[in-house]
């Protein structure tokens, strides 16, 4: 089968290896969409995950099932689903706590075992979630929906009246959207590329440009502030904005080993609510679930779709301009 490969820190390519052959309790899963996110190039980079390779990256995806293996149940040939990437062992503390995002011994797919960039992969029925009449296209937003879940339940969302969220690629504007599904109409997007401030405004979302003087308004006044830049300067001035009683949650992906200074004094006498949040924790079927409260609408964060063939270049360093979610397709 076709796959796009990382066969060492910083190599990928793209590469014929051999089909997957499912395990008792396995599925194989045609790929018929499958996204990429900021977390395939910093595995490549070895800046996540155990950086052992070969790998086929790739844990955001959806798409047919073709074959399974004899103790599958309650699955059928030609079911169209979506693949919920984390595998957790069951008995660490913070599994036994209801973390398995957090397990000790935590895996994935297209992270620790092969994922969704090859025309098939070997899934566990634990882990795959039918999507009903959703596109693939669409249904494959699923993980990263799962992500802004998780990360929404870390803050105390029964208080946040207004939003400022710093980025407006397609995770902020996930959490914007998804906010949205929970009642929140005053949101704020700051980002530095204009066309997704364009974009984030057709979605009746607010638009500030990053390093305005727009932005001074805000100082200490919103309920809840974000990062979904995973830039430390972001990241070092959010409680400037937050207001009293604010939360402020660290949900971009900042690299590793960087720090910030915060004033306990200031965390103390504001009482303010830091949080972070890391992947998604098996809440795939809420996440279908707001996808469609969203609406079709979603779909215009996918700015490219391409072949598997084509995936390689984006997986770099740098994204092309205007580029959002960019997802591998295969409409065969």
């Amino acid at each position: 089968m076709d796959a796009v490969t990382y066969e060492a820190l910083d190599k990928a390519e793209y590469a014929s290896i051999a089909d997957p052959e499912p395990a008792a309790d396995d599925l194989i899963i045609r790929m018929k969409a499958s996204g990429i996110c900021h977390t395939d190039i910093d595995i490549l980079h070895g800046r996540y995950g155990s950086s052992r390779f070969p790998l086929v990256p790739g844990h955001e995806y959806a798409g047919e099932i073709v074959a399974k293996g004899v103790a599958v149940d309650g699955f059928a040939i030609g079911d169209h689903v979506v693949v919920d990437p984390n595998f957790h062992c069951g008995t660490c503390r913070p599994c036994r706590k209801g973390l398995t995002n957090l397990c000790e011994n935590l895996g994935a797919y297209g992270v620790t075992r092969n994922g969704g960039f090859a025309d098939y992969s070997a899934v566990n029925q634990k882990n795959i979630v039918g999507i009903g009449s959703l596109s693939f296209e669409v249904a494959a937003l699923a993980e990263p929906v799962g992500c802004v879940l998780n990360g929404l339940g870390a803050v105390d969302i029964d208080r946040i009246e207004n939003t400022l969220i710093f980025g407006a690629g397609p995770i902020g504007l996930l959490m914007a959207l998804t906010l949205r599904t929970r009642g929140i109409a005053d949101i704020t997007m700051v980002d530095l590329d204009e066309s997704r401030l364009a974009l984030a405004e057709t979605f009746q979302l607010n638009a500030i440009a990053a390093g305005s003087r727009d932005l001074e308004k805000y100082s200490r006044s919103m309920d809840l502030v974000v990062d979904a830049t995973g830039v430390i300067a972001v990241a070092q001035g959010m409680i400037d904005y937050a207001a009293n009683g604010g939360n402020v949650l660290f949900f971009g992906v900042c690299p590793p080993g960087k720090t910030i200074q915060v004033s306990p004094q200031e965390i103390f006498r504001r009482q303010l609510r830091l949080a972070g949040a890391h992947s998604l924790n098996h809440n795939i079927p809420e996440a279908l679930e707001t996808i469609a409260a969203i609406g079709p609408g979603i779909s215009r964060l996918i700015s490219h779709r391409l072949p598997l063939r084509d995936i390689v270049p984006f997986l770099g360093h740098e994204r092309p301009s205007g580029s959002l979610k960019v997802m591998a397709v295969n409409d065969e």
